[in-house]
Formats: C-alpha cells, structure tokens, sequence
C-alpha cells in the first residue's frame, strides 16, 4: 500500500480531475467513500444535484473564514493511496477505514477532533483512492502534520499487516521527491518521455560525478543545456543554486526553476559541497588518472577501485561502507553518460537512477574515503564516450561485470541495516547493469572462447585440471558456463606474458568471494586479464589452419560425453 504525500493551491482543479474521465479514460464510476463528516459532504458521483462547485466550498470554507496573509499559498493537502499488484481489490467501508486512519496518523483529523481539516476520499478505481484535504482547522490554526509522508507510510505498514496485504518496503525520509501528479499531466500533455523534475536530477548528478569544484559542476550544467541560476551574497560567494529545462514555463511564461534539495536530498549546494570536499585527485598527484589516455584506461582503472570499494561495504565501519555507496553513485553515473552503444546506455541510465536511492540513508557519510571512486569516475568523463568493439568494448564489459558484484554487495549492506528501500534499489540496480554486461562482453566473450577452443589438446587438459583443482567445490557446475574455453585461452594468454597461471588464479579467486557472480568464468576471465595486465579485448589469432583435436571440454559446448570423462576424470 503507497501513500504519496502533496500538496497544491486548487481545490476545484484537483476535485475536477477526480471526478472527471481521467487522461485516458480510465476513472470508472467517482464517488466518496468518506469525509469528515458526511453529512455535509456533497458527492458529486451519488447526488445529481451536487457539483463540484459545492464540495470545493465546503472544503475551502475554513481557508475562507481567515485573514488573507494567514491562508497557506499551497492550502490543498492530496494523499493517493494505492494497494500493491495482486493484492485484493478493497471495498468502499475498507478504503474509509483507511483513509480516517490516515488523516489521523498525518495529523490531519485526529480521532475526536471535531475542530479538525475537512477532508474526503474519492473513489474512481478498484486499487486506489484520493485523500483531499484543506489546511486549515475550523478554529483557524493549521494542522500539525509534520513528517506526514512518513507517517502515512508507517500506518499504510500496519495496514498491510493486519488485513494480510503484501507488506512493502519502508521508506526512511532520505529518498528524493517523486513527480506531483501535476507534473506528470504536464509531461504527458507536452509529449515530454517524464517530468522535468527527473530529467532534472539526472542530469545534475551526472554534472556532479566527478567534479574538481564549484565552477566545473556549474559549467557541466549549463553544457548540459540546462538553465541555470545561481544565487549569490554579497561577498560573492554562492548561497545556492536552481535548474530550469529550456522551454518549460508556467501559465505567467516564467521558468518553471527546482532548487537542487527539491530534486534529492543530497543535491543542495551545502550537501554538494560536502561531497566536492573529497575533490578528485589531480593528474600530476594520482597515478590512476596520469595513465589515463582514453576509455578503455580509464574503465581499467576503474575496474580495482571499484573492487576495493566492495571490499569496504563487507567491513564493519559503517561511515566508510555509506561514503563507498556515494561514490560509487558517481561512477555509475559517469559511466551512464559515457555508454559506448544506445542499448547499454539504456540500461546503464536505468541502473544508474536505480542505484541512486541506494545512495542515501541515516548514516552518514565520510566522503573523504571515496576519493578513489570520485577520480575513477572523473577519468571516465574526461576520456569521452567509448566505443561498443575493440578494447573500449572488452574495457566496458570487465567493469560491468565488477560493477555487477559491487551492486549486489551494495544490497546486502543496506539489507543487514534494515534499509528495505535502499536494498531493492541496489538490486534494481544490478539487474539492469547484468543486462547491459551481457551486451558489452558478447564480443569479447566470443573471441576468447574461439581462442580457448584452439588451443592444443595438452594444453587444454593441463588447465582444465588446474581449474578443476582451484574450484573444487564449483566445478560441477562452473564447468557449464559458456565462458570456460575463454577462461582457459585467458590463462593461457597469461602464462605468455610471464604469469604463473596457477598462481595468478589462486590470486583471482581469492580477491572476493564468487558466490554472488552468475558466471563465475566471466569474472574470473576479467580479473585474470586485469590483473596480469592482458588487452580486454584481444586481436583474432591467425591461424592457417584449425587444429583437429578431440575436444576436451564439456558436453554443454557440444562436445561428446566420452570426451567429458576424459577430461574430468571419475567424479566422486
């Protein structure tokens, strides 16, 4: 069950679209299901002589009776209340039940206040209703709803767990402010894809992944093509700032402006300035960013950062663990803005705006410990957009698949603080970056496994032993995994460069545990090659002629059963 918490300045427009056929038709049957007190309540829906002319006065009768300069600007105080997919379709004597335990846990109409808000709820679907209510009492003093929106989520929590309803995620007051709905209407009437407001953050985060300062965050936001207006002291120091898109006005052809803690909490410019604190190394001060000359680097470089990070979210310190979650926000989102194809972008953006929610909670970030991922992702903006083949393409897959684990990691941290919102968010996260590896490490994949598959029959048995030995207790099933032949042409590349292939795979397994990885091969092939320093993205072999040996590996890969025992041995 979803609350949403607004508010607005018209009572008759809001009615209005209540009680009318919706955007797409789609209102079926508005009336009242309750009311403060519903003998004075006109229903539209019920009674042909009401209108809403009528209801709209008697609700606006206690703003009415104060002193101009006492009324609130925004006096409308609106609450849909929405059940979850699947659950049972409420009657109207459960959705009155609800709506008065609402206004009584908001502060709105407490249980036996007869001075208390006038308020209705409308009914024009099986799955939701809309609570209106006015912000004034009869005795002309204003209601105390403080925290309203969290406290109408903690009693849609009990609700759920008394009538037996899917109980949802808690929210914690540190998420950013979703659309109102007059924001939606706008986009949809204007043909825009989502409100400006989400444009909006999207945008400035992306402004602010891996900014040095003030300035270079502001100019990223105007080369965004975002308007921008900064307010300034006297002294010339910024007090703050806000951001308008290009066209959207309102009815007085004024720019329709969001200051940054109306897009998220954590986008005010003093929030901003916490986090700029940790400023990205410079080029002359870090060698991660010195060797940095195009994409591919700078994902490489990324890619260790990013593993340490994860490291952190399995530690105990839990200022450290939050400050790794911002920064690796801002990588997320540097890498989003730099996608080598349409399809990944897609799904980087949709990971990113996911991931974002897991960025913030109640603990408080030490940013000065993500200075590493603030540089990674500085170097990722600055080297430009990469492209989807070569070693740009085999760059972008080795990060995502750490990018990955490290979202996964990210989950569970929230998960054992009890953080539900942030956890599902995380997960959100993961699942679109899987779907945007799989398409950066098709290429890369392909090529290694051709590799792998060519290698000699002795050659082939050797490692296939060595990996049987280190992943004794996975072979069974890692041994399936399409990525195998590409795990073995990795080692085999690896031992050409001087490496010790067991040693370098005892190394790789070792670094973080596997058990959250859907492809454990895939992993293992891109800490392999990172960590012995191999192309992501090798040139084809030239081969004269394909070698004909009996294959060796599984019958997965179309090879013959008989070939498989030969190959593992007896199984125990």
């Amino acid at each position: 069950m979803v609350p949403d918490v607004s508010t607005g300045g018209r009572t008759y427009g809001l009615l209005a679209y209540l009680y009318g056929p919706g955007r797409r038709d789609e209102h079926i049957d508005p009336h009242l299901v309750a009311a403060w007190v519903p003998e004075l309540a006109p229903d539209p829906g019920r009674d042909p002589t009401a209108t809403l002319k009528q209801l709209t006065d008697r609700l606006d009768l206690p703003v009415l009776a104060v002193p101009k300069n006492r009324r609130p600007a925004r006096h409308v105080w609106h609450c849909p209340v929405r059940t979850a997919p699947g659950d049972r379709h409420l009657t109207d004597d459960e959705w009155a039940q609800v709506s008065r335990r609402i206004v009584h846990a908001t502060g709105i109409a407490e249980y036996g206040d007869d001075q208390a808000c006038r308020w209705v709820a409308v009914r024009h679907a099986d799955d939701h209703i809309h609570i209106v209510a006015t912000l004034k009492r009869e005795d002309g003093r204003s209601p105390r709803r403080n925290k309203d929106g969290i406290r109408a989520q903690a009693e849609c929590r009990k609700i759920e767990k008394e009538w037996g309803l899917q109980i949802l995620n808690g929210g914690d007051g540190t998420a950013a402010q979703r659309p109102t709905s007059a924001e939606r209407a706008k986009a949809e009437r204007t043909g825009r894809p989502e409100p400006a407001r989400e444009t909006l953050r999207e945008h400035v985060r992306q402004a602010l992944a891996g900014a040095a300062d003030e300035a270079e965050f502001f100019r990223r936001l105007t080369e965004a093509g975002l308007r921008l207006d900064v307010r300034h002291a006297p002294s010339g120091d910024a007090l703050g700032y806000k951001v308008a898109l290009p066209g959207d006005r309102n009815r007085d052809g004024q720019p329709i402006w969001f200051p940054g803690s109306r897009l998220a909490p954590d986008l005010s410019l003093p929030q901003i300035r916490c986090r700029l604190q940790a400023a990205p190394a410079e080029e002359q001060d870090s060698p991660a960013v010195r060797l940095v000359d195009g994409p591919a680097q700078a994902r490489r470089s990324a890619v260790h950062i990013t593993e340490q990070a994860t490291t952190h979210l399995y530690g105990e310190d839990d200022t450290v663990g939050a400050a790794q979650l911002v920064g690796m926000g801002e990588l997320l989102d540097a890498v989003a803005q730099t996608a080598p194809t349409s399809s990944t972008h897609k799904e980087l953006a949709s990971a990113a705006r996911a991931f974002e929610r897991a960025t913030r909670s109640h603990i408080r970030a030490e940013h000065a410990d993500h200075r590493a991922l603030r540089t990674a992702a500085r170097g990722i903006v600055r080297a430009g957009g990469a492209l989807g083949k070569g070693e740009d393409g085999g760059a972008t897959a080795m990060l995502l698949s750490t990018m990955v684990l490290a979202a996964i990691a990210a989950s569970r941290w929230h998960s054992a603080r009890g953080h539900a919102q942030q956890a599902a968010a995380a997960q959100r996260a993961a699942e679109h970056l899987r779907v945007a590896y799989r398409i950066a490490a098709t290429d890369p994949m392909t090529l290694l496994n051709e590799q792998g598959r060519r290698l000699p029959v002795p050659k082939r048995q050797r490692y296939d032993h060595t990996l049987q030995a280190a992943l004794s207790e996975q072979t069974s099933h890692i041994q399936l995994e399409a990525g195998w032949d590409a795990l073995m042409a990795t080692l085999a590349q690896a031992e050409r460069a001087g490496f010790d292939a067991e040693a370098l795979l005892q190394q790789s397994i070792e670094w973080r545990e596997l058990n959250t990885a859907d492809s454990v091969t895939d992993v293992l092939v891109w800490r392999l090659r990172r960590i012995a320093k191999l192309p992501a993205a090798p040139t084809p072999a030239r081969v004269s002629a394909p070698h004909r040996v009996t294959p060796v590996s599984s019958p997965s890969h179309g090879y013959s059963k008989e070939a498989s025992r030969h190959r593992l041995g007896p199984r125990h």
